[in-house]
């Protein structure tokens, strides 16, 4: 490995690391020698990928979490530094997705999506924000989606959620560039996860899928945890404040 690329010395947190991205990002990292705590709602999904760290012999922490609760998100982010010692790459990965026409858009379900996938990540950069501008280094990586620039029938919470994540991002990003803290996204296209599967069941489903992307096929979530891997180490010292979605080339004709 370039040593640029290496996690050696690192710890990140995960959030929503039980399963699908998070799950491929966090045990990425753990390959690059990062140790990793792994935080979701269900407790017995992080475990087990926290089992999987440390067959890499890593250090690793299972939590269960809700993002949407700021005084728990402090609380997490205490415990992981105070076990790890330090938290240097914060993951947002914990999102939900949900369709609707407006007109009959819930409160509850507008309430849920906008808070889990824009308020989450808001709450978890606050919480790791005093440590990483007193050390003046950290990397925090916004998992975001390729629907942040793309509008869709029945997107109003999730697609205006991924597009002000890009915002929250960027504003991030010129705040602690002075601190050396690099903030980025990722907006991820089709990848088969337990959110995307049901579009994906059936021979014609996925031929429709593979049909709007311009490589014509899909991909590995591993592909994820590699470029998560370059967000986080010494490799993108002077990358801050970039969206890059990965995607297949979905997105291109719309940037």
């Amino acid at each position: 490995m370039l040593k640029e690329f290496s996690l050696s010395g690192r710890t990140a947190l995960v959030t929503g690391g039980g399963r699908g991205i998070g799950r491929a990002i966090a045990l990425t990292l753990a390959e690059a020698g990062a140790d990793v705590a792994i935080a979701a709602r269900t407790l017995s999904q992080v475990g087990q990928v926290a089992d999987e760290i440390r067959a890499l012999n890593r250090h690793s922490l299972a939590l269960q979490a809700d993002v949407t609760d700021p005084i728990r998100v402090d609380q997490m982010v205490t415990h992981v530094t105070n076990e790890l010692g330090r938290i240097d790459i914060l993951v947002n990965n914990a999102g939900i997705s949900g369709t609707s026409s407006l007109a009959s858009f819930s409160n509850d379900a507008w309430s849920r999506i906008i808070e889990t996938n824009l308020s989450g990540p808001f709450y978890c950069c606050r919480a790791v924000a005093s440590q990483m501008l007193e050390r003046r280094s950290g990397r925090i990586i916004n998992i975001s989606s390729n629907y942040a620039t793309m509008a869709a029938v029945g997107g109003a919470a999730y697609n205006s959620s991924k597009a002000a994540l890009n915002m929250l991002t960027k504003v991030l990003a010129l705040e602690w560039a002075p601190y050396n803290v690099g903030v980025n996204a990722i907006g991820p296209g089709w990848f088969e996860t337990e959110m995307s599967k049901a579009s994906l069941e059936t021979p014609k489903q996925r031929a429709r899928v593979e049909n709007i992307i311009p490589m014509g096929r899909l991909t590995s979530l591993r592909d994820l945890g590699l470029l998560a891997v370059y967000l986080a180490s010494p490799a993108s010292n002077w990358m801050t404040g970039q969206v890059i979605y990965l995607d297949g080339g979905e997105t291109a004709a719309f940037l």
